[in-house]
């Protein structure tokens, strides 16, 4: 009976020793992974993804002629003295727009921790136009009564604009919302244009002088040209399945131009991670 005891002990002893070989090492596990907590998504790794939006356009064209028409008054009194360049003809407005583009980064995981880089791209239409009109009466100091009328239209389309960004979000379960911010980069068609009309009159002038009639126009046409500013936003990832996820988001740019405009847009996309 004895006997049989110790040649079962020593089946069961090879028996489990072989189950281990079979296994692997667990820290050569730990390993092949980010260290990510229980139930949380592993989201370390480059991605690719694409994506629709929709915004607003929100354009300020107050001052968008003022340099165009102190050029073409340069000198004249009824700039120097009337400030014509800087009377309130245009003001602000808002617009809607719609677009299309991709996006690509790296994430880099701390347990719930995720920090990463993007380069985020959209091509559309975002922009608007505005054409206003001001005239006023006022007397110079050569003795001459001003009537001036002044018209400005002005006009900004940002067909494609991007975003270098810096990310961090919080994973937890299947979501990964994050914040971000960054350098706002495009290309937009501007136009610009003033024109400056009126009459001096000076009944004390010499014969031929009492009654001068004017016109000034210029304009100014900027195709592809290049816009920065900064670039702010909210979103959330969902992993759906083995790296593929859906992206909802929002973001604010704000570019420096020669018409000031900000644009902010409603984002949803599907991307893989790697």
């Amino acid at each position: 009976m004895r006997g049989v005891l110790v040649a079962a002990a020593m089946v069961a002893a090879a028996a489990q020793g072989a189950h281990a070989a079979d296994m692997p090492e667990f820290g050569a596990l730990r390993g092949a992974v980010v260290d990510t907590p229980p139930g949380v998504v592993n989201w370390q790794g480059f991605y690719v993804g694409g994506q629709a939006a929709y915004g607003t356009s929100d354009m300020d064209f107050s001052n968008a002629t003022s340099d165009i028409t102190a050029r073409m008054l340069v000198n004249t009194s009824i700039e120097n003295e009337g400030g014509v360049s800087s009377w309130p003809v245009l003001g602000k407005t808002s617009s809607h727009g719609q677009g299309w583009g991709g996006f690509a980064g790296y994430n880099a995981q701390w347990d719930d921790v995720v920090l990463g880089i993007e380069a985020n791209y959209l091509h559309g239409n975002f922009g608007g136009a505005q054409t206003g009109s001001m005239s006023r009466f006022f007397s110079t100091t050569n003795g001459y009564t001003n009537s001036v009328l002044y018209q400005a239209n002005a006009a900004i389309n940002v067909k494609d604009m991007g975003s270098a960004r810096l990310r961090a979000g919080w994973a937890f379960g299947s979501f990964l919302p994050y914040a971000f911010g960054g350098v706002a980069l495009g290309q937009a068609d501007i136009i610009r244009s003033a024109t400056v009309s009126g009459t001096q009159v000076n009944a004390s002038a010499a014969p031929g002088f009492t009654n001068v009639p004017f016109y000034s126009t210029g304009s100014q046409v900027q195709n592809n040209h290049f816009i920065y500013g900064y670039s702010a936003g909210l979103g959330m990832d969902m992993m759906l399945y083995r790296g593929l996820f859906l992206r909802a988001e929002w973001e604010y740019q704000k570019f420096a131009a020669p018409i000031n405009t900000a644009v902010s847009t409603v984002r949803g996309g599907i991307g893989y991670k790697f």
